[in-house]
């Protein structure tokens, strides 16, 4: 198994220790009191969306989200929203909504949270709620915008497993792009042999906690129950900002791009590329 370190629990932390402990090292930490004076902590349950928001027309992805080709990251089906919570109750599912922009549709939720003290630089206009059935996983990457992330759990268990920056060659990153496609779970030493320099961090995210995941940090994601979460993102810096926009601008045009051109091919030269730069890490 992979090499993985258990992330910090913490509870009554203040924006001095935040900054000293985990944000300016840059290590990943849950928060268990973060969102205990929100509102959407006890309001936000399967039955008040299905009740209130059940004919939003929402997106919905599968497995095939990652497959190169024409529908590169497009949804599998549009379905109200009613729909896909009854269907993510019943048990066991593939099916995920993810970067669902709710609150454009239904601005009144903005009151049910509070944008956290903890650090400066809160992004205010892109909150964006996550579903998931049970068993669901997201591929592990790094979110493309390089903001901190909060992430926050409403219902369901999440375990999350973490790599910082440092470690995108030994886990074979896939270039123009900010995917990864190694087996967390069952890593091939053989066939990825950088992978056992890998050095991690493994979360059990609970209901009513908050995982911060720090910039670039790369994040594996299983859906222990179905559930959902709502992410929090957070830039106090102007050229984090800057090489944000940047690496969306890059990824887009070049990845985007090839995919439509080249489809299953081009997926194999990243896999090509990514292969020679692991075995030229020292």
């Amino acid at each position: 198994m992979l090499s993985l370190k258990a992330v910090d629990r913490k509870g009554g932390v203040t924006r001095e220790s935040f900054a000293r402990e985990y944000l300016e090292p840059r290590i990943p930490v849950i928060l268990v009191d973060l969102m205990d004076h929100w509102p959407a902590k006890s309001k936000w349950t399967m039955e008040f969306f299905k009740e209130n928001y059940g004919q939003l027309q929402v997106p919905v992805f599968s497995d095939n989200v990652s497959k190169p080709g024409k529908k590169y990251m497009a949804p599998d089906k549009i379905v109200p929203l009613r729909e896909f919570l009854e269907a993510i109750e019943q048990g066991p599912s593939n099916l995920r909504m993810f970067l669902f922009n709710i609150f454009k549709h239904a601005p009144e939720l903005c009151h049910d949270f509070n944008i956290p003290t903890i650090m400066d630089g809160f992004i205010r206009d892109f909150p964006f709620m996550f579903f998931g059935g049970q068993s669901s996983k997201v591929a592990l990457h790094y979110d493309i915008d390089l903001s901190h992330v909060f992430l926050n759990q409403f219902h369901g268990r999440k375990r999350v497993v973490l790599f910082p920056p440092s470690q995108s060659k030994h886990i074979y990153q896939h270039p123009f792009t900010v995917a990864s496609y190694i087996d967390v779970n069952k890593p091939d030493y053989e066939q990825f042999p950088a992978l056992r320099k890998v050095e991690g961090f493994e979360a059990i995210l609970q209901p009513g906690e908050t995982l911060f995941m720090p910039s670039g940090y790369w994040h594996y994601i299983e859906y222990l129950d179905g559930g959902y979460s709502i992410s929090l993102r957070a830039n106090e810096s102007y050229t984090r900002r800057a090489r944000g926009l940047w690496n969306i601008a890059k990824h887009f045009m070049v990845d985007k791009g090839m995919n439509r051109l080249m489809g299953q091919e081009w997926r194999r030269l990243k896999e090509e590329m990514a292969r020679r730069r692991a075995e030229t890490v020292n």
